[in-house]
């Protein structure tokens, strides 16, 4: 009787050494949580941020709203994750006021943030690692006006009030076009990042706008929109179309003729830095406060290049 409770004591002992040794094991579960799902932006952000956990040993969870517009889908899931604790979260906010309650809670939690690409209007998070969007759009307004000649009416279709990048890269074209005084603005209209309503605000656009010499799409779903929207009038490369991101079918327009250049930014390292910074966060290490990611001005006469083949297909996938 002795020696069965001896070797019963011991299995116990055993077992939670064994349990203590699985928890001490346990990799770090970061929470990284996009503004949307649905578009090739969002895929390559989440190829950076697995690649980083493979490299340093995370668990990577990606919940983001099925659509940018919802903020409140968004804040449910960041609070979902607060109370199931995980280590730390890597997010880019729908809204950028909308957020700061629920980064809050996170920061009280204990719980670090990274913010990628689109920030929220709090100091709280570690580090904000996205394009410099002002900057980017000024460039943007650059190119579009020496495509019309420097001279004409030009629209803006930025994608979601309220989403910091959209705000940043309306304000940057808006501040680009001061340089061009012969070069009109005469149209804001948003696209919700949605391709159908790009589209739409686009027809009435170029309704209202039949002399209209140029378009700014500053995102994906927006450039897509517009970029059908001239096709189905027949007015592919007469009015010229610049536009935000690299996804399948913008670089389809892009070879087409449709599309004259694209701002291409770097959404991998978006993803890989964000969950390394957060590791390091965790770790006790210094991380950069901001991290201006980049961008490419990629045409036809480019798309070739070496560098710039990386920079659209970070996958792979051509």
């Amino acid at each position: 009787m002795r020696n069965a409770r001896i070797l019963a004591l011991l299995a116990a002992v055993v077992l939670l050494a064994a349990g203590c040794g699985r928890k001490a094991e346990q990799k770090p579960r970061i929470l990284v949580s996009p503004k949307g799902l649905v578009h090739n932006f969002w895929l390559t952000v989440k190829a950076g941020a697995d690649s980083a956990g493979r490299e340093f040993g995370a668990e990577i969870i990606w919940k983001g709203p099925s659509q940018e517009t919802d903020v409140a889908g968004q804040i449910a899931i960041i609070e979902d994750y607060i109370n199931k604790q995980v280590d730390a979260i890597v997010m880019a906010a729908c809204d950028a006021q909308g957020l700061v309650p629920v980064v809050e809670k996170a920061a009280a939690a204990g719980i670090p943030v990274i913010t990628i690409d689109s920030g929220v209007d709090s100091d709280i998070p570690k580090s904000f690692v996205a394009t410099d969007n002002v900057a980017a759009a000024k460039k943007a307004a650059d190119v579009l006006c020496e495509l019309i000649g420097d001279q004409g009416k030009v629209a803006l279709i930025p994608f979601v009030p309220g989403a910091a990048t959209s705000m940043q890269r309306e304000q940057g074209f808006k501040e680009g076009l001061k340089k061009h005084p012969n070069v009109k603005l005469v149209a804001v209209q948003y696209s919700q990042s949605d391709v159908a309503t790009g589209m739409a605000v686009t027809e009435n656009i170029l309704t209202a706008h039949p002399d209209l010499a140029g378009i700014f799409a500053a995102n994906e779903a927006g450039a897509i929109g517009a970029a059908q929207a001239l096709q189905s009038r027949g007015l592919a490369g007469k009015v010229k179309l610049v536009a935000f991101d690299a996804a399948p079918n913008e670089v389809e327009a892009l070879k087409a003729g449709t599309i004259q250049a694209l701002i291409v930014q770097d959404p991998f390292k978006m993803g890989y830095l964000g969950v390394k910074y957060a590791l390091d966060v965790l770790h006790g290490k210094e991380v950069p406060k901001r991290v201006d990611t980049g961008v490419y001005v990629v045409t036809k006469d480019n798309l070739n290049d070496p560098k710039i083949q990386k920079i659209v297909f970070p996958l792979g996938n051509r």
